[in-house]
């Protein structure tokens, strides 16, 4: 968690005209929103997202992200029941939310190791028209026969080609999207029929993953298609993104340096698949913790990692790295005396793989000991440092830096209490941003694309361009 100052070094600015964009993540499965404190709503109920869209709308955020998992986390045999673990269907949820709002983009994950095209880029077509171009594609992959249980297929992919579906799925569906012609639909009454002839071509694709022959049923939207969204840090996942994406998450997005760093390896990828440096968006994901004081700022944050971590999730996180079940212990007390067990992922609480546990357990313990740490404590000192700290003042002065300097394009918030976890940004953040010109004061635009500044939608592609 980012606490430092963050005044702006001239000799850093390379954007001096950059705008901050930032996005609302209301996430899925995950223990970093907390649901326990009587101030949190529901997780389901549609009120909650409704709240949270209008206020991020409020702040002229440029999207609204719902994440999605397709099978609830286990452990120990059961549903691992520590943390928020449901969500409605992303798409159904943002069709609702967008008869509620105006501007703002509708981004919804989705799979593409258990969706099939046709079928998923119709959905994401029709969201895309019916918010007149406002629709967003979040491109997760999966390769774990955990989550393949769900559909009778085990593991059947391999790990080395989930990028390979990814992109033949990508590919695909932008051919569907683009198969209807610019001008398809006949815009006066006087016209002979309601489309002309060969506005719409068939569709083929004859690849390793897919082999399909459709005709497609929406025509394009208001800004093309819908704006494709990716999330990958591993080199495979950076290139898959340079290749294909229109914005890029990552977790660099507390550190300076470390942002820097990774939108400068970014930017190098981009350029040698012949893209645009300003082709793609990186929008790390970050939490906001905003006091009067700094002093404030650090005491709220104390609060949120307490109630982010609990004893059970601290014991639960620690179980999996020690490869055995640690729930009778004290998360109050000292580390296990034990050494962990290395075994293979189950897929228990997702499908992390922990490389060396050995490795990890040392380098806990010589924290914890250097630091006087409990267990505990030392789960929340070396879990992920995902976000900024500060007052108002203090936090827009640090992403002027971020984003002046080409270290991000923006933020996507996670908040850490549904329904008003957005409201001190809105209210306080949103304010001191606009007044250093670092953040638009209206929306100038009508559709997602327009909000993050991407080049148009080319005229139409050749439709039966498949995937490779």
């Amino acid at each position: 968690m980012t606490v430092l100052d963050g005044s702006v070094d001239d000799s850093e600015v390379r954007f001096p005209d950059a705008q901050l964009h930032l996005g609302v993540f209301f996430q899925g499965v995950n223990h970093w929103t907390i649901w326990s404190e009587p101030q949190s709503g529901s997780q389901i109920e549609f009120s909650s997202f409704r709240r949270m869209i209008a206020t991020a709308e409020r702040g002229l955020f440029d999207a609204f992200f719902l994440g999605e998992g397709l099978r609830l986390r286990e452990s120990g045999g059961g549903i691992h029941d520590l943390d928020v673990a449901g969500r409605p269907d992303a798409v159904t949820q943002l069709a609702a939310l967008a008869g509620l709002t105006r501007r703002i983009g509708l981004v919804a994950t989705q799979n593409t190791t258990y969706n099939e095209p046709a079928d998923l880029a119709r959905r994401l077509a029709g969201l895309d028209v019916l918010s007149e171009g406002r629709a967003g594609w979040n491109v997760v992959t999966t390769d774990n026969a955990w989550t393949g249980e769900n559909f009778r297929r085990g593991g059947y992919l391999d790990h080395a080609d989930r990028y390979v579906r990814a992109e033949q799925f990508l590919n695909l569906a932008r051919a569907i999207w683009d198969s209807w012609a610019d001008d398809a639909v006949a815009t006066s009454t006087d016209a002979a029929a309601w489309a002309h002839p060969d506005a719409v071509a068939e569709v083929r694709a004859r690849t390793s993953q897919f082999d399909v022959t459709l005709t497609p049923t929406l025509p394009r939207s208001a800004q093309g298609h819908p704006v494709i969204f990716q999330a990958g840090d591993s080199a495979e996942g950076r290139d898959f993104a340079a290749r294909n994406a229109d914005v890029i998450f990552s977790a660099h997005g507390s550190d300076f340096d470390g942002a820097l760093a990774f939108a400068t390896d970014i930017r190098a990828r981009l350029r040698a698949v012949g893209r645009a440096e300003d082709a793609l968006r990186i929008l790390p994901g970050t939490e906001i913790v905003i006091g009067d004081t700094e002093a404030e700022a650090q005491e709220k944050l104390t609060w949120v990692r307490r109630r982010q971590v609990t004893p059970a999730t601290a014991l639960a996180i620690a179980s999996q790295i020690w490869g055995f079940d640690l729930s009778d212990r004290d998360a109050d007390g000292p580390l296990p005396a034990e050494e962990p067990v290395v075994v293979e992922p189950t897929g228990e609480m997702g499908s992390r793989r922990w490389t060396d546990p050995r490795s990890i357990v040392r380098h806990w313990r010589d924290t914890a000991e250097a630091g006087g740490l409990t267990l505990r404590e030392t789960v929340i000192a070396l879990g992920p440092q995902r976000g900024h700290a500060g007052t108002p003042s203090g936090l827009a002065d640090r992403f002027a830096r971020f984003v002046r300097a080409g270290a991000v394009d923006g933020f996507n918030v996670s908040p850490y209490l549904t329904q008003d976890g957005l409201d001190d940004i809105v209210d306080k953040l949103v304010p001191e941003l606009q007044e250093r010109g670092v953040y638009r004061t209206a929306y100038t635009g009508t559709t997602l694309r327009d909000h993050l500044g991407l080049p148009p939608v080319p005229a139409r592609r050749q439709a039966d361009r498949a995937a490779g």
